[in-house]
């Protein structure tokens, strides 16, 4: 999740001055975080009190962000199969919740030959980038959002997810107040110019601590085990966060969309969640088996 980077032309080009009322981030921050805030109050409603609807947001979220990032490679004329990645968008979630990793597993190896056998009937011209480009983003959304599917699946698995978004806000949050407050060492100037070392301190502290409380309380845990569990999730957001920016720079784009007011397209906010969501399944299974 990235708000505190703002494009630059080049390395060496000053970055545009924020516009009026926006903050460093150049962002609208007051819009930003209500639409985040609202974000958080429909997924704590559907955890808690209506879970099978928060298998619909994930579906729903996971298609969007494909068609998102399919129209972004567009503009360099790479055109992903959509129905095979929509279809795959369905079925990995659903088997994720339904009979766990394995079926996870499967539905990805089926929507990969999916996009294989439709790409086929288009043609030779393109084939390699928009299969290879097609097999990325089924891997990339709908098989790391099943992750989260199978951490909502145990009896405690509204636990287990809110753990997992609120380490990434952690994240978000610490490096952003860091950054603007102390950042002076560029952490990845080709990628995002405003990205600092000192910011990243600032996300590995706050999710260290976070997770140091989260997982004794909530889930049982050991302090210990919360601190490794923050440390991972930083590392997790922040390459997700930069893995996104570099292919964002390298189409040229500022934002995969437009849907949300302040955060850009539904992928801009997904970027940090994806790659964690197999981290935190995994360290939360081995930490605190269900």
């Amino acid at each position: 999740m990235a708000v505190d980077e703002a494009p630059a032309a080049t390395p060496a080009e000053p970055s545009p001055a924020p516009a009026a009322g926006h903050g460093r981030a150049g962002r609208d921050l007051p819009v930003a975080i209500a639409v985040g805030l609202g974000l958080g109050a429909l997924v704590l409603l559907t955890l808690f009190f209506a879970r099978p609807w928060f298998q619909l947001i994930i579906v729903l979220a996971v298609g969007i962000g494909l068609v998102e990032l399919r129209d972004a490679l567009g503009t360099v004329r790479i055109r992903p199969p959509l129905v095979p990645l929509l279809a795959g968008a369905i079925a990995m979630p659903v088997a994720a919740y339904a009979d766990g990793a394995e079926a996870l597993v499967v539905a990805l190896l089926l929507t990969v030959s999916a996009i294989v056998a439709w790409r086929l009937v288009e043609g030779p011209v393109g084939y390699l980038p928009d299969v290879a480009a097609g097999v990325l983003a089924a891997v990339y959304v709908p098989f790391c959002a099943g992750f989260c599917a199978l951490l909502v699946a145990p009896s405690d698995g509204a636990r287990r997810v809110i753990i997992f978004i609120a380490a990434v806000v952690c994240s978000d949050v610490g490096g952003y107040a860091a950054g603007v407050l102390w950042g002076r060492h560029r952490l990845a100037p080709l990628v995002s110019p405003k990205k600092s070392w000192e910011g990243l301190a600032g996300s590995a502290v706050t999710c260290m601590v976070a997770g140091g409380i989260m997982l004794p309380t909530m889930l049982g845990g050991a302090v210990w085990q919360g601190v490794v569990y923050g440390l991972a999730v930083v590392a997790s957001a922040t390459v997700g966060d930069l893995g996104e920016s570099m292919v964002k720079r390298d189409l040229g784009i500022k934002d995969m969309g437009r849907l949300l007011p302040g955060h850009g397209g539904l992928m801009d906010r997904l970027d940090s969640l994806l790659p964690t969501a197999p981290v935190a399944w995994l360290l939360l299974v081995w930490f605190v088996p269900s």
